[in-house]
């Protein structure tokens, strides 16, 4: 199976970062406030943002084979922080919606589907990371 690359190389623009994705082509950078240029979305930025789209994709992939239109489907990907005893806890919340009404039944099952995206897979830890420097 192929492997998936993206590249970055940090600037020296401070946090500004340029980013390679196949034949594609982002920035990353951090908000003023945290130091940076805030020339384009942070980190956690595109990753809520890839959550997002591959969670739409996967419940659209799904639905075509179930026949049910879906029409436009909306997630909205947010960070949440809560203070606990044990320090700041954070998590993520999937709000998703539908175009087109959908039933109870349908509600339920692309519930389910939606945890199956490999994006969400990959940040709930089902994905190991191996770091090294070359």
């Amino acid at each position: 199976m192929a492997s998936k690359v993206s590249k970055v190389t940090l600037t020296n623009k401070k946090y500004l970062a340029e980013v390679q994705m196949r034949n594609h082509f982002a920035v990353i950078d951090e908000p003023l406030k945290s130091g940076g240029g805030d020339t384009a979305p942070t980190p956690v930025e595109y990753l809520l943002t890839a959550i997002g789209g591959c969670v739409s994709i996967t419940l659209r992939m799904y639905a075509e084979r179930k026949g049910w239109d879906l029409g436009k489907i909306h997630v909205e990907v947010s960070q949440k922080e809560e203070l606990t005893k044990d320090g700041i806890k954070k998590s993520l919340v999937e709000e998703i919606s539908f175009e087109n009404e959908v039933t109870e039944e349908q509600k339920s099952k692309l519930l389910i589907i939606a945890g199956k995206c490999p994006v969400a897979k990959m940040v709930k830890g089902e994905t190991a990371i191996e770091s090294k420097i070359n």
